[in-house]
């Protein structure tokens, strides 16, 4: 069993990839309302990506004998005025999962919980990845006008992406 603290502050990363997916989810409506259908199917792989980052939280918090707690989301941002907002917005929340990554894994070295370190070494890494992902992307974005024809085959190229197991 773990500390009720680390507990409650994994059960809260657990909400946070939750919340997470649900953000993703409102910016692939902007890119489907647009019509850039593989920017918004970007969006919604990254939306099942995070849910399945929540996914992670719920199994070990069950496998160390304690109880996931679903918390309320929050109505995400759903007004954007660019793909580069989205972006930069992407870019922001998962910079903030990074901070809340970081913190758990301080929270989880001071209680000496070795089980806990390890399993979020993956959030670590996989972090490190999401981030530069989101900073490449945006420089591409920023050199390029929206709608035009590079940016149309960065949507074509999108539209490809798919859930990696």
């Amino acid at each position: 069993m773990l500390s009720e603290k680390l507990t409650n502050a994994l059960n809260d990363q657990f909400n946070n990839e939750l919340q997470a997916a649900h953000a993703y989810t409102a910016m692939a409506a902007y890119f489907s309302k647009k019509g850039y259908h593989g920017f918004a199917n970007f969006y919604l792989i990254q939306s099942r990506e995070e849910h399945f980052h929540a996914m992670k939280f719920y199994n070990y918090l069950v496998t160390m004998d304690e109880k996931p707690v679903l918390q309320a989301l929050t109505e995400p941002k759903n007004h954007f005025v660019s793909a580069l907002d989205v972006l930069e917005s992407s870019l922001s929340q998962e910079k903030s999962v990074t901070s809340n990554i970081y913190a758990l894994v301080t929270l989880a070295d001071e209680m000496q919980e070795h089980a806990t370190l390890s399993f979020l070494d993956w959030f670590i890494e996989e972090q490190m990845e999401e981030e530069k992902s989101f900073r490449d992307i945006i420089a591409r974005v920023r050199a390029i006008e929206e709608g035009g024809e590079y940016f149309l085959k960065m949507d074509d190229e999108f539209a490809h992406r798919k859930l990696e197991d």
